[in-house]
């Protein structure tokens, strides 16, 4: 996997040959958290999106001093390289790994295809929940650089910045807020936000779930215009799981320095009042 930016991807292969490894500690976060009971790669540790690494009060999600705190009941230290993978092409798996970065945690991989692969791979699996020792994790604190709030997306309306919009061409046009089968978080407006590129997160995958070639990835995000020049990009989706993924894509893969991710997405946007919506493609 050399011919990407950094090396942040593994194999199923080198998964099942750190099973016994205690420098490591394998995650999995899924859309659908049921998932994980039915079968997770051994010793993994299960994260549920919602109720684990959300705030429970407001939309956001938590502090540094709670992050911390989570992950070292589950066995989680700053000494350990945590490595993840999810269902749905690793849409949860990449948000969680944007989420350690931002609290300072660089030691982090995500395995190069979701747990469908692992699973179809005929590998094993067990229902054993691990116990991990108390562990510490100390948050750093947020790294604001790779998160975009909706003061930089208004901002970035009258800017250079590109302003890509990973999700599905019907929610990008207006015919659909959300797509069927999908967490419903809902907008009261549809469309997307003026000037922002339609790449969809899955043009970045192949068909089964591993990223494309680093030279198929610059000629997708480079012949649409979203990187151009060294111009600032700041992703978006609906709730920020599909962007993150695509994050991960051009920060991580490609070596773009100034990507962010606006988790906020559509759901904040498509509620805000008198804020510019286009619908035209």
């Amino acid at each position: 996997m050399a011919d990407y930016a950094n090396d942040v991807l593994v194999s199923t292969d080198w998964v099942a040959e750190h099973l016994d490894d205690d420098s490591i500690r394998i995650v999995e976060v899924d859309e659908n958290p049921a998932l994980y009971a039915e079968g997770h790669i051994p010793g993994a540790i299960g994260f549920d999106w919602k109720s684990d690494l959300q705030d429970q009060v407001k939309r956001d999600f938590l502090s540094a001093e709670a992050f911390g705190a989570l992950m070292g009941s589950r066995g989680i230290s700053n000494e350990h390289t945590i490595v993840l993978y999810g269902d749905r092409n690793n849409w949860f798996a990449a948000y969680t790994y944007w989420y350690f970065r931002y609290y300072g945690h660089d030691n982090v991989r995500l395995v190069n295809g979701p747990r469908e692969k692992w699973i179809e791979e005929g590998r094993e699996a067990q229902t054993e929940v691990p116990s991990h020792p108390q562990a510490t994790f100390t948050a750093s604190e947020p790294d604001d650089a790779i998160r975009a709030r909706r003061d930089e997306v208004f901002a970035a309306l009258d800017s250079e910045t590109s302003l890509v919009d990973v999700r599905a061409p019907q929610e990008y046009s207006g015919e659909l807020i959300a797509m069927a089968g999908y967490e419903q978080e809902g907008a009261q407006r549809s469309g997307h936000v003026p000037g922002a590129i339609s790449v969809p997160w899955a043009k970045a995958v192949n068909e089964d779930g591993t990223f494309r070639s680093a030279d198929e990835l610059r000629d997708l995000y480079g012949g649409a215009g979203v990187v151009a020049d060294g111009k600032p990009i700041i992703a978006y989706c609906r709730i920020g799981e599909r962007s993150a993924h695509t994050w991960f894509v051009l920060h991580e893969l490609l070596g773009q320095d100034d990507v962010k991710n606006y988790d906020g997405s559509w759901t904040e946007w498509g509620n805000l009042v008198d804020v510019p919506i286009e619908k035209d493609v």
